[in-house]
């Protein structure tokens, strides 16, 4: 079975659809990623799908999801930044990267974020590949 990733947010606009992006982008068909917000805002923000075109990633596709949309058991969730507003998900692998909302941040610190989203992905992928069960 392919490990299933989520990654929460506050708005699901910007951090949890570019990890959800990477995911999908690094971990290929080996993976199922998802992505959903706290407090959806509905919509994507527009650095977002700028700074993912940039890497050869269609975000526009993408839509803003509230944890209710999401249904099923994960191998991981991600939190970013939601604080108490994330409600507790059980997973084998729980983690809370305490990454800044980009949302208002010039281009250069928007691509930051999601440079660190990228590496931190990837990390998470190595781990859940060598942590699969038998």
């Amino acid at each position: 079975m392919k490990p299933r990733v989520l990654f929460v947010c506050v708005e699901n606009a910007n951090r949890s659809q570019m990890a959800e992006a990477f995911a999908r982008m690094l971990g290929g068909d080996r993976i199922e990623a998802f992505s959903a917000g706290s407090r959806p805002s509905g919509s994507l923000n527009p650095k977002a799908i700028a700074a993912m075109a940039e890497l050869g990633y269609d975000l526009s596709g993408h839509r803003s999801k509230s944890l209710d949309d999401i249904e099923g058991e994960f191998d991981a969730v991600v939190t970013m930044g939601c604080g108490d507003r994330c409600p507790w998900i059980p997973a084998r692998i729980r983690e809370d990267w305490a990454l800044p909302d980009p949302r208002d941040l010039d281009e250069a610190g928007y691509r930051a974020v999601r440079d660190t989203i990228r590496a931190r992905v990837s990390g998470l992928l190595q781990r859940l590949s060598t942590s699969a069960p038998e």
